[in-house]
């Protein structure tokens, strides 16, 4: 079974089966994907993270239609119905909705009309009506009246329940109706009576048509969601006539009396029972069609989050902006150590800006501020304002950054047990700062759904959601690497092969022996074994370790390669890779072993070039526009500044200061057809933006980049 499966894999990914055999193996054995698609590429054929995701996720799901497969036959088997030739189309099935067609006429049932037909003896009848010769059917119904048929017409209706029911089994049938939903099904909305002012963001789905097909996913989640809040009742229906007409094609045969009997149990069939099943299966495959496009979307936009550019190691001075209460300004060392915190009262009502100025000056040279983070909320724009006049007596750089999900980590048991003695608002300035020195060590600690990168993220599959998320901070944080001795726990629990238990060891033994001195010393921590070490040793980094590939992405099994490298230029590890030229004339073909190819050797030579190298693009400085503080500045024409805030399947939201973001649509994003809006912005990117349309009441912003041009 295994290997069918490995072969389907195999065709449907278009990847050779000995690398999917070796992926799978390596998954098996407790392989990470960020680990495999890193360390394991001979074994892979260089196979990427993707791919290697989609063959486990392929794998696993396989793996559910093979249980159910097994539970098909031993229930077939039980009730003495499984023939030779059910046993192999079943086995070699791997069709969710084949292998339930095939296994409909055998289900249990509940008591339907066709079981309580055929309690009464009607079943001959039925048979006998399906072989469409008899030309007088009320004669032979006669024949079937007694104590529980009245009469003739109920003993026809009784034989065409059980007819129906043949129909509704019939593997024909069923990808009849399917083929005419798949070619013309029209997804409908009206709106419930009584719902019009409750309902009225879903004023443009309270009469709406569309075919299926062509339903964009954001869309379909909006009626869906719309019909959970009982604002819209939503149907999914085909061409009726042209379907009902190819199953009387198929299944009636003549002009007799019989075959009129069998047509009215077809379009019966149909009606009753083929429709709505069909219906649900559509709707349901759309449903799954549209999460799976809005978690991607999502995961796109979470992986362009994380991997937000770093300000990296410096001193900054937060801002939790405010008027009426104050803005919450504490200083953090260059590691996000809190190390002061305070309130300041530059607005309106106090309108204290003397003293706010000279606080943030003292603050600013008492603690060797480098640069000043400013939560983008409430007051956000004249916080901003009142940072950037102030004179200074160094270089500050100052930068807003997004506030999304801080108030969901302030209150988190994360933040309680980092910072037990302060109160909500310490700790919202702490993570404002926070994120702009490392986003992702910050983000990794709030659930991804509360930072607001996403759409729809609230009606899709919650557990499909949560780990399609939890893959990409896995990826995020094994992409970029994790300080050894300066990783939260929270951030250590996605590192590769370790999880919350093993990172809250880590941290412990950090807590108690000091910092470690190298990555072989990982292997002295409680409960973490040679696999554990094994899948996360490589993206852990040591910053000065004594053995210099401890701050980089060379795995330590193959430190002795390295060394071996080292020795035959006969110079040491540090000094090949100080010395460009002593690396440029290794001949890597002299070290290809059965266990070490060519892939993980350029890998070792291109990490040798800038171990421990970020992959994040350097932070740069953004401003909005001066004369732009409310939605009552903008007007039609315009030319501002802005940051991509979200990217969704029909466009992107951009910042452009006005405490209300605008979008541009897909339409209005290039000067030429795009599909996804990717192709064209990524998340916090800055662009140039033109104002189309101001609707102050609904409080929407229309925008456009290619006008803007």
């Amino acid at each position: 079974m295994s290997s069918q499966i490995h072969q389907i894999i195999a065709n449907e990914l278009h990847l050779q089966l000995n690398h999917v055999n070796n992926t799978i193996e390596l998954l098996n054995e407790g392989g990470t994907v960020p680990f495999i698609s890193r360390y394991r590429k001979e074994r892979t054929g260089t196979m990427d993270e993707v791919n290697v995701a989609l063959v486990k996720e392929r794998y696993e799901k396989l793996l559910e239609i093979q249980k159910r497969k097994e539970a098909i036959l031993k229930s077939m088997d039980e009730q003495g119905v499984l023939t030779a030739e059910l046993s192999k189309k079943i086995t070699e099935s791997y069709n969710a909705t084949e292998l339930e067609d095939i296994y409909l006429p055998y289900k249990p049932k509940r008591v339907t009309r066709a079981v309580k037909a055929r309690e009464k003896g009607l079943e001959p009848l039925a048979k006998l009506l399906m072989k469409q010769y008899e030309r007088d059917v009320y004669a032979k119904a006669a024949e079937y009246v007694g104590d529980e048929v009245p009469d003739a017409d109920d003993a026809l209706q009784g034989a065409r329940d059980i007819i129906a029911e043949w129909v509704n089994e019939n593997a024909i049938a069923r990808d009849i109706v399917r083929s005419g939903f798949e070619r013309g099904a029209i997804v409908s909305s009206t709106l419930v009576k009584g719902k019009d002012e409750e309902g009225m963001k879903y004023k443009d789905y309270f009469e709406f048509s569309e075919f299926l097909k062509k339903c964009p996913s954001h869309r379909l989640l909006a009626i869906r969601r719309a019909e959970k809040e009982g604002i819209l009742k939503v149907s999914i229906t085909p061409d009726e006539e042209q379907i009902i007409d190819r199953l009387a094609g198929y299944f009636v045969k003549g002009n007799t009396e019989a075959s009129t009997q069998v047509e009215l149990a077809t379009k019966d069939a149909f009606k009753r029972l083929l429709k709505p099943s069909i219906e649900t299966e559509f709707s349901n495959l759309s449903k799954e069609k549209a999460d799976t496009d809005a978690i991607q979307v999502f995961a796109n936009n979470l992986r362009q989050l994380l991997l937000s550019s770093p300000l990296g190691q410096k001193r900054v001075l937060a801002i939790d902006p405010g008027f009426k209460s104050g803005c919450k300004v504490v200083c953090l060392d260059a590691q996000g150590n809190l190390l002061h915190n305070e309130n300041i009262y530059p607005h309106p009502p106090q309108r204290e800006t003397q003293q706010a100025a000279k606080k943030i000056s003292t603050l600013v040279d008492a603690y060797k501020i480098e640069a000043v983070a400013i939560g983008n909320g409430t007051a956000s724009r004249e916080t901003e304002s009142f940072i950037r006049n102030l004179k200074y007596n160094a270089d500050i750089q100052v930068f807003v950054v997004s506030e999304d999900g801080a108030s969901v980590y302030s209150a988190s048991k994360v933040a309680r047990d980092e910072f037990p003695e302060y109160d909500v608002t310490v700790r919202g300035a702490v993570s404002i700062g926070r994120r702009l020195i490392d986003p992702l060590a910050e983000l990794v600690k709030i659930d991804p759904k509360s930072i607001g990168v996403g759409q729809y993220q609230h009606d899709v599959d919650q557990p499909r959601l949560k780990s399609s998320l939890d893959q990409v901070v896995e990826s995020c944080v094994n992409k970029v690497g994790v300080d050894l001795n300066t990783a939260s726990h929270h951030l250590l629990t996605y590192v590769s092969g370790l999880g919350p238990q093993l990172a809250k060891n880590i941290v412990e033994y950090r807590a108690t022996n000091g910092a470690f001195a190298s990555r072989n010393q990982l292997k002295k921590v409680p409960r973490l074994g040679a696999k554990a070490y094994e899948q996360a040793a490589g993206f852990l980094r040591i910053t000065d370790a004594l053995n210099p590939l401890d701050n980089s992405a060379v795995h330590p099994e193959s430190y002795a390669i390295v060394e071996k490298i080292a020795k035959d230029n006969a110079c040491k590890v540090k000094d090949l890779i100080a010395d460009r030229e002593t690396r440029s004339k290794v001949k890597l073909e002299s070290y290809i072993s059965e266990q070490v190819g060519l892939p993980t050797l350029k890998d070792i030579m291109a990490e040798l070039e800038k171990p421990g190298r970020d992959p994040r693009q350097i932070i740069k400085v953004f401003e909005f526009d001066p004369n732009v503080r409310s939605i009552d500045d903008l007007y039609e024409g315009m030319i501002l500044p802005g940051i991509v805030t979200n990217i969704t399947n029909f466009g992107a939201f951009v910042d452009v200061g006005v405490k209300q973001d605008g979008l541009v649509h897909i339409s209005h994003l290039a000067n030429k057809f795009i599909s996804d809006p990717n192709e064209v912005v990524k998340l916090h990117q800055h662009v140039k933006v033109k104002v189309m349309e101001v609707d102050k009441a609904r409080k929407r912003i229309q925008l456009s980049m290619k006008e803007a041009e």
